[in-house]
C-alpha cells in the first residue's frame, strides 16, 4: 500500500507522489512568537514532525521548511505591552520553543527563516507582484488584489458570488476568529512616524505584513513550488489562500500538490482561550510527574484530523497505556548472556502452533499499513501492540531466544525513528 494523506484541497484521502522522485519539499507553518506555544500549537508540530519523520523512514530526502513569525500587528502590541524589545519578547519565546520541541522530540531543521531575516525578500516579492498588477500602492501601503488570481479561495470553497462590489481593504495582519475578509489584504505596511519596526528596502521603508511573510520564507528557501503544505485548521480561513494566491501569482504554477490540516485541541470540552484561563502548556502536564514521551504519545496517538479533547483522566490513561506498551518492549527485547539455541526456539514454536519469527516479520507491514492511510499513528501502535502480546502468549513465560529478541529490538528501532515514544 503507497502512502495515502488527505489532501484538504481536494477533501480526499490520495496517493502521495511527489514532484521530484524521491525528493520532497514540505512547508510547515511555525510559531508566532509573540506568545509561548500552547499544547493545541505543539499537537500541530507534532502531527508535522510524524509526517516528516515518515517521509524518511521511507526514504525520500525531505527538505523542509518551519518558519517563525517574529513581526506583526500582535507581535508588536505584545512587546509594547511588556515593555520589551521585539528582539527580546521573540527571542525568548524563541527559546521556549526550541526547548519544548527538544523534550517532545520534534526534529526541527538546521535554519529556522523568520520574518524579521527575509524582509528584502519580500520586498522583492511585493516589487514583483507590484509590475504585473496583483498588488497596488494605497496610502504609502501595499494590498493585494485576490480578485486578479484564477480559482482564489478552491482551499476554502470560499462563495464568490458573496464578494462586494465596491473595492474593500484590510490592513490588519491578521483578523481574530474563522471569518473571511472578503477584499484586498494588505502586503506592506509603510513606515509611519513612531513605528517600533521597520526596514530600508528597495520599496521604500517598513514592514512586510504576515500575507507576504510566507511566501518571503518558501521563495528564499523552498523556490515556487512545495509538495506539502501544512499547518492547523484554522490556517484553511484566509491564511492558505492567500499564500497560495501570491504564490501563483508569482510563479504561474500550482503552488502545493497536498495541503495537510490538523484538528483542535481543546480542553475539558472547551475551546482554550485566555478568558477561561484553561490555556495548557507542557509543563502544566510535565509537572504532575509525567514525562515528555507521554505527552507527545497522547498528541499523536488521536488521528490529527480529529479534533482531540484534554483532560487529565485521559491523558493519564494513555499515559499508562503508553507505559505498559513500553513495558512489553523491554520484556520481550532483553539480550541475556546464554541466549536460547535453535532448537529451544523450535520447542517455542512448537508449542505455540505458530512461528515466531513471522510474528516479528509483521511488525514492519503492521506499522506501515496504518502510517500509509494517511498517518494513523494510533492504529500503529495498537497493531504493535496486538503483535507484542501475541508473542508474549506464545512465549508462555519463557524468555525469548536471543535472535528472536534482537529482531523485535531492531524493527521497533527503525519503527521508533518516527514514533519516538518507545525507547
Amino acid at each position: 500500500m503507497a502512502l495515502t494523506l488527505y489532501n484538504s484541497m481536494n477533501r480526499s484521502k490520495e496517493e502521495f507522489r511527489p514532484r521530484e522522485g524521491h525528493r520532497v519539499k514540505v512547508f510547515t507553518c511555525g510559531p508566532s512568537i509573540y506568545r509561548r506555544p500552547h499544547l493545541g500549537n505543539y499537537r500541530t508540530f507534532l502531527y508535522e514532525d510524524l509526517l516528516v519523520k515518515y517521509l524518511i523512514y521511507l526514504g525520500y530526502e525531505v527538505r523542509r521548511v518551519i518558519n517563525f513569525t517574529d513581526v506583526e500587528d500582535k507581535t508588536l502590541e505584545e512587546a509594547a505591552a511588556r515593555k520589551m524589545s521585539l528582539e527580546e519578547l521573540t527571542r525568548g519565546i524563541a527559546d521556549i520553543f526550541f526547548a519544548e520541541t527538544a523534550l517532545l522530540k520534534i526534529q526541527l531543521p538546521a535554519k529556522i527563516p523568520s520574518a524579521t531575516t527575509s524582509v528584502n525578500q519580500a520586498a522583492r516579492l511585493i516589487e514583483r507582484l507590484v509590475a504585473a498588477g496583483y498588488a497596488y500602492w494605497y496610502k504609502g501601503d501595499v494590498f493585494f488584489d485576490p480578485l486578479k488570481v484564477k480559482g482564489f479561495g478552491r482551499l476554502y470553497g470560499l462563495d464568490m458570488s458573496r464578494w462586494p462590489k465596491g473595492k474593500v481593504r484590510f490592513k490588519k495582519d491578521t483578523y481574530n476568529g474563522q471569518r473571511w475578509n472578503r477584499g484586498d489584504f494588505i502586503l506592506w505596511h509603510g513606515h509611519q512616524d513612531g513605528s517600533s519596526a521597520a526596514w530600508d528596502t528597495k520599496i521604500g521603508r517598513g514592514r512586510p505584513s504576515w500575507n507576504i511573510q510566507d511566501p518571503a520564507m518558501i521563495t528564499e528557501n523552498l523556490g515556487e513550488q512545495v509538495d506539502i503544505n501544512c499547518g492547523g485548521i484554522d490556517n484553511i480561513y484566509r491564511h492558505h489562500d492567500y499564500n497560495i494566491a501570491i504564490m501563483e501569482a508569482l510563479s504561474g504554477k500550482e503552488y502545493a500538490r497536498y495541503f495537510l490540516h490538523g484538528a483542535h485541541l481543546i480542553v475539558d470540552g472547551k475551546t482554550m482561550s485566555k478568558s477561561r484561563d484553561n490555556v495548557l502548556y507542557p509543563e502544566d502536564v510535565l509537572k504532575k510527574g509525567y514525562e515528555p514521551r507521554h505527552l507527545r504519545f497522547f498528541l499523536l496517538y488521536t488521528h490529527y484530523r480529529k479534533k482531540l479533547n484534554f483532560t487529565f483522566k485521559s491523558f493519564d490513561k494513555a499515559a499508562r497505556h503508553l507505559d505498559a506498551f513500553r513495558g512489553l518492549a523491554r520484556e520481550l527485547t532483553p539480550v541475556p548472556a546464554g541466549a536460547h539455541s535453535v532448537k529451544e526456539l523450535t520447542h517455542l514454536r512448537a508449542q505455540a502452533g505458530e512461528d515466531l519469527n513471522g510474528l516479528i516479520d509483521r511488525f514492519k507491514p503492521e506499522f506501515e499499513q496504518a502510517m500509509n492511510d494517511d498517518l494513523d499513528a494510533g492504529r500503529a501502535c495498537e497493531g504493535l501492540y496486538a503483535l507484542l502480546q501475541r508473542i508474549k502468549e506464545q512465549a508462555a513465560g519463557v524468555p525469548l531466544p536471543g535472535p528472536a529478541a534482537s529482531r523485535i529490538r531492531e524493527e521497533l528501532k527503525k519503527i521508533d525513528s518516527v514514533l519516538a515514544v518507545i525507547f
